[in-house]
């Protein structure tokens, strides 16, 4: 159901959503967060499904904020749309329409519809450079990126690496986070030797691509390498240049079964899937402390592979 809201504040709103609740026989027992979404008018309906796919696994509250900077002239107000049952998978959804200076401050539209005693989460599926200096980003714990969807992937990476506080994360990570688990668990078994390099090829302007290669490089103590695959949506395969062979693991493009092979010629079959925006959000909503990792990975070993990359493509 959907319940749209003309000029209208955010009590309003709130007391709305009580009431439909109330009528429906829905209380907001269960909630385990609040999810804030910033995104262009234009986005709202990929964002709300992305949010509604999320939810079933982590039921919340999702209030997103709908800014369009090119119309800064309109008139101050305040629209908004509550959807919920069958419109909001297991969670409550309000928009938010934000007119004029309404737009300019959107941390107080939303903190009266916050979920008390309950973590708060900020999602742009656009690309803040500084996600902890944002409106939203500042009174949340966990602030998710997405540089995928940046014109320029990699330079967005190195902004967001010279701004990291922890609570940030980035979708390109949650990505990855299926080729890490098998390479670690691979890499696991010494009796192979020491590694000696490790060379990544797939579309070589992917933030995945550079992060994996920014881990294994760093974790390792490696040289690191990569090759373009042209026409690859993502990481095509990863080849580990031990002490007694090679470990490749590939992901053919079009192709969802990612094969090991051992240097001993030994070969495995796994179910490797891109992952999508929804499956990449449910990842990261798995976790609401600080990511140490990719914290270390993003300040610390980022220009290794950046630097490996320019090379790759000159």
């Amino acid at each position: 159901m959907k319940v749209r809201l003309e000029n209208t504040t955010s009590s309003q709103v709130g007391s709305r959503l009580v009431r439909l609740r109330e009528e429906g026989g829905a209380v907001a027992l269960g909630r385990v967060l609040t999810l804030l979404v910033q995104a262009h008018p234009n986005e709202v309906e990929a964002a709300v499904r992305a949010t509604n796919a999320a939810s079933r696994e982590h039921p919340c509250r999702v209030i997103v904020v709908a800014t369009d900077s090119a119309t800064p002239d309109r008139p101050d107000g305040l629209d908004a749309e509550i959807r919920v049952g069958a419109d909001a998978g297991a969670s409550e959804v309000v928009v938010m329409y934000p007119r004029g200076g309404a737009a300019c401050d959107p941390d107080s539209l939303v903190t009266p519809l916050l979920l008390p005693d309950t973590p708060i989460v900020a999602w742009w599926p656009g690309t803040p450079a500084d996600p902890s200096r944002d409106p939203l980003g500042a009174i949340v714990q966990r602030r998710i990126t997405d540089s995928a969807m940046c014109s320029d992937s990699l330079g967005h990476l190195r902004l967001l690496a010279e701004s990291y506080t922890p609570g940030d994360t980035n979708l390109a990570w949650a990505r990855a986070t299926l080729w890490r688990g098998l390479l670690a668990s691979a890499l696991d078994d010494t009796s192979h030797g020491p590694v000696r390099s490790v060379t990544l090829t797939g579309n070589l302007g992917s933030p995945s691509i550079a992060l994996t290669g920014a881990w294994l490089a760093d974790a390792l103590g490696c040289d690191l390498a990569y090759e373009a695959v042209p026409g690859a949506e993502g990481m095509v395969a990863i080849l580990v240049q031990r002490a007694d062979g090679e470990t490749v693991f590939e992901r053919p493009p079009g192709s969802s079964i990612l094969h090991i092979t051992e240097p001993t010629g030994v070969t495995h079959r796994v179910s490797l899937p891109l992952r999508s925006v929804e499956d990449s959000l449910i990842e990261d909503l798995r976790r609401l402390d600080e990511d140490v990792v990719y914290g270390e990975v993003l300040t610390r070993a980022l220009p290794v592979a950046l630097d490996a990359l320019e090379r790759a493509a000159s």
